[in-house]
């Protein structure tokens, strides 16, 4: 009984403290609501001695601990943590997800403290890029970005570039709306934000509510600062400073001039946000007037602090500049004291891309989240983050046709997946083409709504159970299902299932499967057809064979009267090919012809070599119409040469096929031969088998049977519509099978 006082006293002076840190909270106006402060690679929260702010450790997003490393070199200010996240990835970029209030305006920053030499990679918001990280700058070291939320969540992507990207703090404030204020599709990027004083501290949170960043500036030699304890001012505006910036200010009798050199080269717009705040109490209106100027263009004139009757006022200017921004205050005539500025801001303004259609971000993340139940260490879901379109995730392709960018393919094949398929799938509105082959996808088969796109679905090679719904075989827009080497699936009934849906297999993936063990059991509907179909298939090539020998034996014996009714022996080693299932696509094909102009407008003057070969160099380039393309230019030391060209427009301009690149364009001039095809974002085939591609992901033999039969296919076709229009000079049409491509 004795130790209750001392309970209650202690209860007592925690709860003093509880209220004196309310008090001193609500007299400075400070709130930390809508607050994120992430410390990458931190050991443990924290709360930062500076701002007093609460900082929590990131693993949250990256649990990987290997990636950490500790700073070396402290470059900003001895500023919070200590470490620094690394991302190694080949390719691609990482994202930080952060929860907004969609239509709210937000700041975020990001800090990059790590001595690197010469290298960068770049930063966007979104999909939207806000800049490239730069050691050699270390104004890059920290990148920070006012944007206007368009959902309940914000992307913050690193993106590599010449090194792998590294972050040490990110930082995310809600920022009031006059920002952005008539700029409702646009990001902006913080070049500098200056307070005019001597000293070199900068002022943040607690002080500026907003924690935005006020550094100090170097006054020119010959300008006066002004100090003066101000308070009770009309501010007017949330945008303002917090007084301790407004309390000083530069002064000269003739004029003031900032400069800030570095900016982005090519040209851009600025948002210049100017503040001020009289400090001399003799001064009145009419007396302090002043014009501004921007780069030598005049954007204000005959401005007077006092004019609005406040001795406070602010103003925006919306300019472009190229390189230089130069901020100039000049007295007008007549006036009797000089320019007078307490703070500025500049603010480049960059335009707001439009992301992915956000139904489908959500369906697409909900899938992310259900897949992930069963398959942490899946290497496809490590890439999953940031915007599905415009960042691509492996096994996802979009149409960007409308306007808004949708998911209409999506391909998890051979990707080691194991549990149930997604049910979020069926919710997948815009999409044509789902391929979930070669998992160990188990359960049952979810419905899909009539509503569904869906052209093509593959579930086979998985370990499903049941029957297929009713909902898929009547999907309306359905014409290829394959369903084979599920052993665990009841059979099918052939009149179940729609006439107009193909549910044939690829012969040879479903024997070399069984010659594996995985497909076991008794066969079913389609599994049937196929056997039939290798059944016959191999009764046609033997009884072709036999007659090719025959034929080849006869025609080593019998001359043959060819031109002239001379005569001559058949020719011994002619190879014939058995057509393949596709009908190949003979016709005449619009290609394009281009300037020499539209191909260096392409290419960047040809900036980005992705190639070389017998022919000459390939580079990537962009059409007007944002199609991406391959560009082949022919050399000087070349060894083909002009028929070479010629015969390969003349050919690709009279055959399409699915299994060849079809030609879309050529360029003939000064002396100058193009060739410009479709850009294969996946690369050669050569890559896929024996490059850095193929350290990550071996194509199985299925894959390269596949590929094989597809390089077949299209040659066969090539040799076959050779020997269909090569006649000889009396019009008698010679019918042969080549094997030349």
């Amino acid at each position: 009984m004795m130790e209750l006082p001392y309970i209650w006293i202690l209860r007592l002076l925690v709860a003093c403290f509880v209220c004196l840190h309310i008090v001193i909270r609500s007299a400075s106006g400070s709130t930390t609501e809508g607050f994120e402060s992430i410390a990458c690679c931190a050991d443990s929260n924290y709360i930062d001695p500076q701002t007093n702010l609460n900082y929590i450790t990131d693993y949250r997003w990256f649990s990987d601990k290997g990636s950490c490393r500790r700073r070396t070199e402290n470059v900003l200010n001895n500023r919070g943590n200590e470490k620094v996240r690394l991302f190694f990835i080949d390719e691609g970029k990482r994202c930080y997800n952060l929860p907004t209030i969609k239509n709210e305006v937000y700041l975020i920053r990001g800090i990059f403290p790590f001595d690197s030499v010469n290298s960068s990679f770049n930063i966007s918001i979104g999909v939207t890029q806000l800049g490239s990280v730069r050691s050699s700058s270390l104004q890059d070291l920290e990148i920070e970005g006012v944007f206007r939320a368009t959902k309940d969540y914000i992307d913050f992507c690193l993106v590599k570039g010449e090194v792998d990207p590294f972050i040490s703090q990110l930082e995310l404030r809600p920022v009031p709306e006059e920002y952005l204020h008539d700029l409702p599709a646009s990001v902006l990027k913080l070049i500098s934000r200056n307070g005019l004083w001597g000293t070199k501290d900068e002022i943040r949170f607690p002080i500026d509510p907003s924690d935005r960043i006020w550094n100090a500036t170097s006054s020119p030699s010959s300008a006066l600062l002004l100090s003066y304890n101000v308070s009770n001012v009309d501010l007017k505006s949330n945008v303002t400073p917090p007084l301790q910036v407004l309390q000083t200010a530069l002064t000269h009798p003739e004029r003031l001039e900032f400069i800030h050199n570095g900016l982005d080269t090519e040209d851009y717009d600025y948002r210049v946000f100017l503040y001020f705040l009289e400090l001399n109490s003799t001064v009145k209106a009419g007396k302090r007037v002043f014009d501004i100027y921007v780069n030598s263009e005049i954007k204000m004139e005959r401005f007077d602090i006092l004019a609005g009757g406040s001795n406070y006022t602010y103003t925006i200017l919306n300019v472009s500049a190229n390189g230089l921004l130069n901020l100039t205050l000049v007295k007008t005539s007549g006036a009797e004291f000089g320019p007078l500025l307490n703070a500025y801001e500049i603010l480049q303004t960059r335009p707001w891309i439009e992301e992915t259609n956000q139904k489908d971000v959500e369906v697409i993340q909900k899938i992310r989240t259900e897949l992930l139940l069963q398959n942490q260490d899946n290497k496809v879901l490590e890439s999953w983050t940031g915007d599905p379109c415009f960042f691509p995730w492996q096994g996802i392709s979009c149409d960007g046709s409308n306007g808004s960018s949708v998911i209409t393919k999506l391909d998890l094949s051979s990707s080691n997946f194991k549990g149930p398929i997604p049910s979020s799938v069926t919710d997948m509105t815009n999409l044509k083409l789902l391929n979930l082959s070669h998992n160990n996808f188990d359960d049952y088969i979810p419905s899909f709504p009539p509503s569904s796109l869906l052209i093509s679905i593959d579930l086979s090679y998985n370990d499903l159970m049941g029957s297929l719904p009713e909902s898929i075989v009547s999907l309306p827009y359905l014409k290829s299902l394959y369903f084979g080497c599920n052993q665990h699936m009841s059979e099918e009934d052939p009149e179940k299932l729609n006439s107009s849906i193909n549910t044939e297999y690829d012969a040879l993936s479903e024997t070399k499967q069984q010659n594996y063990g995985r497909c076991k059991g008794k066969p079913r509907f389609g599994q049937v057809f196929v056997i039939g179909a290798i059944t016959c298939g191999s009764l046609l090539i033997a009884l072709a064979v036999g007659i090719l020998f025959v034929c080849r034996y006869r025609q080593k014996l019998i001359p043959w009267e060819g031109f002239g009714g001379k005569n001559y022996l058949m020719e011994t080693n002619v190879i014939f090919s058995l057509p393949s299932k596709d009908d190949f696509l003979i016709k005449s094909v619009a290609i394009q012809p281009f300037t020499l102009e539209d191909i260096e407008m392409a290419t960047g003057k040809y900036k980005t070599l992705i190639g070389e070969g017998g022919f000459g160099s390939v580079y990537r380039g962009t059409l007007n119409d944002g199609q991406e393309v391959a560009v082949k230019v022919r050399s000087a030391t070349s060894t083909q040469g002009t028929r070479e060209f010629d015969n390969e427009l003349n050919l690709l301009s009279a055959i399409q096929h699915e299994n060849l690149v079809p030609l879309l364009g050529y360029c003939n001039e000064n002396d100058q031969q193009i060739l410009v095809y479709p850009f294969m974002s996946n690369g050669s085939l050569q890559d896929r088998l024996y490059g850095e591609p193929a350290k990550r992901k071996i194509l199985d033999w299925p894959t390269r049977l596949s590929i094989a039969l597809g390089a077949a296919r299209g040659k066969f076709g090539i040799s076959s519509h050779i020997s269909r229009t090569f006649s000889n000079t009396q019009g008698r049409e010679i019918k042969q099978y080549t094997s030349g491509s």
